[in-house]
């Protein structure tokens, strides 16, 4: 039984590269036309793959319709807490998860700090969207004629010299994560307090969180926080190995 779930399965890598014919499927598996056509038919019967009128087979929308819905029923936040708990313990410093929903980013999650001096933000609430790394880093990922207009309409208030000023900087500033994966906020929002951020990726290489490490410079400097950036992209890639369903990249798990 597990020799045949294993054959039915690895027919599916084959079919994503593109429509494929019985022999084609049977020389993929090793085996004689007569096994692969057995697999491809109950494989048709559970709508995974569709047998075309040329009698190819590609895959069938119940295997993607079954991928959407455990997309949908994935919980970023639950999957990503142990490692922003995680960080935490290495780092001692506060650490947020946040998305971006209904035209605003927010935190979804928050690790305390183990520093006396603590960061005012809490969960639920929408973050400084013009100057915060989160959400540059969500901001950046939306296609370019989205990202204009969620630019133009913005309003870019002054909470720093550091602040953004407006929608030509932010756009170039988002430009420029897009590019380097990664964002930070230097005293934008609050001038004592500086942040590294990283994003996580859903399946289709989207966007769909972004987690970071705060702290204020009575604390750390922006140059000691800045080099905390690459343990930052290691939770990141590894909260997005897990919440994408894929084996995590060697440098998420060193």
């Amino acid at each position: 039984m597990s020799q045949t779930v294993d054959r039915a399965l690895s027919i599916l890598p084959l079919l994503a590269e593109g429509p494929a014919n019985l022999e084609q499927v049977a020389n993929r598996l090793g085996v004689h036309k007569s096994t692969a056509l057995r697999l491809l038919r109950t494989l048709h019967r559970h709508g995974i793959v569709h047998r075309q009128p040329d009698q190819r087979y590609r895959l069938g929308a119940r295997l993607f319709a079954l991928a959407q819905q455990a997309a949908e029923s994935l919980d970023v936040r639950e999957i990503a807490h142990p490692h922003l708990v995680a960080l935490n313990e290495k780092c001692g410093h506060t650490v947020h998860l946040a998305v971006y929903e209904e035209n605003e980013v927010v935190y979804i999650d928050k690790v305390e700090s183990r520093y006396p001096v603590r960061m005012y933000s809490r969960i639920g609430k929408p973050v400084a969207i013009t100057v915060a790394a989160v959400a540059k880093l969500l901001l950046a990922d939306l296609p370019e004629p989205e990202r204009r207009a969620v630019a133009e309409r913005l309003d870019y208030p002054a909470y720093t010299s550091r602040s953004t000023p407006d929608a030509a900087a932010f756009l170039e500033e988002l430009a420029a994560v897009r590019e380097r994966g990664w964002a930070t906020d230097f005293g934008g929002h609050e001038e004592s307090i500086n942040c590294v951020g990283a994003p996580v990726r859903g399946v289709d290489g989207r966007v769909v969180a972004a987690c970071s490490v705060s702290a204020p410079n009575v604390v750390v400097t922006a140059d000691e926080l800045l080099a905390l950036l690459p343990l930052v992209r290691r939770t990141a890639d590894a909260i997005s190995a897990e919440y994408s369903g894929s084996t995590p990249p060697t440098k998420a798990m060193s």
